[in-house]
């Protein structure tokens, strides 16, 4: 091995390390959530452009149409006046209006399979992004754990060296975990009440509370035939043993 390929793996760790130390993972997820969030925006603004110019050339190709109409009708009443000169003035004004439909329809279907595509885009990305909005959330949750339970092994550590402080440092950390648990029951009825909602959850607070009404009653039902089923077969085995 070189020395300059030698130096050049030193560098590279060191980058590494200091990348690791530096970077939060939670914060690189949730920044990558924000971007495919703008990313889909973006991409709703681009579909209305073009749905909105789709609707633009289907009100041209009515135009035109109406126009043709106009010409053919006026062309006809040329002929019964014998005026054939203007007859062939509106049916040449129809041809043109006909070649401007054509051109029109050519556009509009482009257009439309334009439309169809960036729709299929929006649902796949909306997708996407709710899969990785869940995972993040679990791999979030996976790597509060795992630096917790660095931090546990760290203080385990520093306990066996030296016992100065670790009764103090103890009643502290009882009391945030005592603080933060008495926090997260708050919050829990908060969210409960409805006064914090869910930023994903676009239900209104009597929509969720009849959701929590259709569930528990769906559990009640399945219950009460469970129950039901129970006690048919219970009446059935008794009758079959009666009749023995």
């Amino acid at each position: 091995m070189s020395i300059f390929k030698h130096a050049a793996e030193i560098l590279e760790g060191k980058v590494n390390h200091f990348l690791d130390n530096v970077e939060d993972p939670g914060e690189s997820l949730d920044l990558s959530y924000e971007k495919m969030i703008t990313n889909l925006q973006d991409t709703k603004r681009h579909l209305a452009d073009v749905v909105t110019e789709h609707v633009s050339l289907e009100n041209q190709m009515a135009q035109a149409q109406k126009a043709a109409d106009k010409a053919d009708a006026d062309a006809r009443m040329a002929l019964g006046a014998n005026r054939e000169d203007l007859a062939r003035a509106e049916l040449a004004q129809k041809q043109s209006e006909l070649q401007k439909i054509a051109s029109l329809k050519e556009a509009h279907d482009t257009v439309a399979t334009q439309a169809q595509k960036l729709t299929d885009y929006e649902s796949k990305l909306q997708d996407h992004i709710e899969q990785f909005r869940t995972q993040k959330e679990i791999t979030k949750s996976e790597l509060t754990a795992a630096q917790a339970e660095v931090k546990v092994s760290q203080s385990l550590t520093g306990i066996g060296k030296g016992m100065d402080g670790a009764g103090d440092a103890m009643r502290r950390a009882q009391d945030r975990t005592q603080h933060m648990a008495a926090k997260a029951v708050a919050m829990d009825g908060l969210m409960e009440s409805g006064a914090l909602n869910d930023p994903l959850d676009s239900r209104s607070q009597t929509e969720k509370e009849l959701d929590k009404v259709r569930a528990t009653s769906g559990v009640d039902d399945d219950l009460a035939r469970l129950k039901a089923e129970m006690t048919k077969d219970k009446g059935t085995a008794e009758g079959g043993i009666t009749g023995s």
